[in-house]
């Protein structure tokens, strides 16, 4: 033993350790017994429901999945909160559906006990609706007008991209069609997603040239600004990339859109409202609880 020191000096530090720790819960119980009865029972009923509101706390946070654009509330879009999930498709260049995948939902090592589905009849009312924001892409054909050119390869370019993956999404507002505007971040490489987010999708598709800068009301940017995003779209304009193979004189999205909706050939679409056979989500006492 006395060739090696280090392992009595453990030791000695690990008794006297659990010795000051036995003192510390001894006078601890002492003084909890000489409490009054009708007191110790009110300092546990606190203690208990301070433990299960912390709980509550935590699975709203952490556990508590977003189903659909519905369940997003106008106080997650005020807090502009950040979510985690994975894109199950993608319908035109500048949106997609989002499947959220909170941290404490099961859906991740090593608390992985759930699956994202994968058919069409089981994604139903499952999804966000997710608008990009800050960019527009170019229009695919709609209501008998023809695509716009490189609808086809920005569509193609963006499921590359992100359908089948991981994104995380900044909610930050609701659009005249429902949707759930947001910025998008891409999953980091190496680094966790809990603390660190990857690539911002609006800026890596206006260098791409497979968009351009949102200008209309409403629009909202990333940290670059709109400053930023106008430079990335000038660089793309000025090496002839994505939709700017052909020139700087290609017809941007919101020109494309002007000039059939002044020829009558694109019919003006209507804010999706909540129909009489739509049915609401009635809040139970339970439910009230839990909610945001």
């Amino acid at each position: 033993m006395s060739g090696i020191p280090w392992i009595w000096t453990k030791s000695e530090s690990n008794t006297s350790a659990t010795q000051e720790f036995d003192t510390v819960m001894k006078r601890v119980k002492a003084e909890f017994d000489a409490l009054p009865p009708s007191v110790a029972v009110l300092a546990t009923f606190a203690l208990g429901s301070a433990t299960a509101m912390s709980g509550i706390l935590v699975y709203k946070r952490f556990g508590r999945r977003i189903r659909n654009s519905e369940w997003v509330t106008p106080k997650l879009l005020t807090r502009k909160r950040w979510l985690k999930g994975v894109v199950t498709s993608v319908g035109d260049a500048d949106n997609f559906r989002f499947f959220h995948t909170p941290a404490l939902g099961g859906y991740s090592w090593p608390l992985k006990v759930r699956r994202i589905p994968t058919l069409s009849k089981d994604l139903k009312n499952e999804t966000l609706h997710i608008r990009i924001a800050g960019v527009d892409a170019p229009e695919a054909g709609h209501f008998g007008k023809p695509a716009q050119p490189y609808a086809a390869e920005s569509l193609a370019w963006l499921r590359k991209r992100i359908l089948g993956k991981k994104v995380y999404v900044k909610l930050l507002r609701r659009d005249q069609y429902s949707r759930i505007v947001a910025q998008v971040s891409l999953s980091p490489r190496i680094l966790p997603g809990l603390l660190f987010h990857g690539k911002n999708l609006p800026e890596e598709m206006l260098k791409s040239g497979w968009a351009v800068t949102y200008e209309q009301a409403g629009a909202e940017y990333g940290k670059v600004g709109k400053e930023g995003y106008l430079r990335l779209e000038a660089e793309s304009k000025a090496a002839r990339r994505g939709m700017w193979k052909g020139g700087s004189n290609a017809e941007t999205p919101a020109e494309y859109k002007r000039r059939h909706a002044s020829s009558g050939s694109l019919p003006v679409e209507e804010p999706k409202l909540a129909t009489s056979g739509t049915r609401k989500r009635q809040k139970t006492w339970w439910s009230k609880l839990f909610s945001r």
